[in-house]
């Protein structure tokens, strides 16, 4: 019971703007920069240099969501496309994963899409894949709408589905062939639209990752559960799907021994690398996800203060 109370509070938390706005101003506290890599691109680069090094693959997240302004918009679109250009200039190994609300799809749909347009043409100049990340219940048809329309022009460009949500395995199937990121889901939604219980979340999981790597789909497989990773490969084992075919994901800062354990035995394995000052609602999602984190966070907080 306690763990849902932490959990509610800091989903709510999350997505409070106030809140947000005076965690700019402490910059990485409370344990922030044991999972996001810093404030600006060139932090960020530096780790994904010392993770390529370890055979591990990345994507970079310029941290930010639910922009109210065009010029944060456009901001945010110009610093997306600076880091496409920093990992080609450094010659990194890493992907870009961007938020729609943070390019203005709150202000105006066909704004955002110009701005998506701006940062998929830099990546197709670099040779470079965008994941679309999937937001709350409310962004995400729209979200699927505009990711059909994109895929008209360019091919790299993918986005996340969300093992939580009743439709999710409906959504799979129709996006056969598009490569997506499968996700156990982050966000507070309502029991109409989502599942509650952590053992239907986790069997609809499994049933939509077996559906997009059986329909020949490349397939990100992002989690930190043993279990579910301890399944994937048997079922790839079974179904003599190639590991060329898939990957596993991982948080930056979390289960670091297990990522590097992943690759060693021949798995591609991607890390997922938020950086920026906007780094306050992402943080408190990974809090709620597991009470583990709480303790985590805390001992981090300790350690640099």
């Amino acid at each position: 019971m306690l763990a849902k109370v932490s959990k509610n509070i800091f989903l709510y938390a999350s997505q409070n703007k106030a809140l947000n706005t005076v965690a700019k101003k402490w910059g990485l506290k409370f344990g922030a920069s044991q999972v996001v890599a810093g404030v600006n691109i060139e932090s960020a680069i530096n780790q994904v240099q010392r993770l390529n090094e370890k055979g591990l693959l990345c994507t970079l997240d310029h941290l930010g969501e639910f922009v109210s302004s065009r010029e944060d918009a456009l901001e945010a679109t110009v610093c997306n496309t600076r880091t496409l250009e920093a990992i080609a200039k450094a010659g990194v190994n890493s992907n870009l994963s961007v938020k729609m609300t943070q390019l203005g799809l709150d202000i105006d749909r066909d704004f955002c899409v110009q701005n998506m347009h701006r940062i998929l043409d830099t990546a197709k100049y670099h040779n470079n894949f965008v994941r679309i990340d999937m937001e709350d219940y409310s962004h995400c048809q729209i979200t699927l709408d505009i990711l059909k329309e994109l895929r008209e022009t360019y091919t790299n460009v993918g986005t996340v589905i969300q093992a939580y949500l009743f439709r999710a395995e409906q959504d799979v199937k129709e996006l056969k062939g598009i490569p997506l990121r499968l996700v156990k889901g982050a966000y507070k939604e309502s029991s109409k639209v989502a599942y509650q219980e952590k053992e239907k979340v986790d069997e609809n999981y499994m049933r939509i990752i077996e559906e997009h790597l059986l329909s020949g789909s490349y397939t990100a497989i992002a989690t930190h559960d043993h279990h579910i990773i301890s399944k994937v490969k048997d079922f790839v084992q079974k179904n003599e799907i190639n590991r060329d075919q898939f990957e596993f994901q991982m948080l930056y800062g979390f289960r670091t021994e297990m990522q590097v354990s992943l690759v060693q035995e021949g798995y591609k394995t991607r890390v997922y690398i938020p950086f920026g000052d906007d780094w306050f609602g992402y943080f408190m999602r990974r809090l709620a996800e597991r009470p583990q984190n709480i303790s985590f966070a805390l001992r981090g907080f300790f350690l640099k203060n």
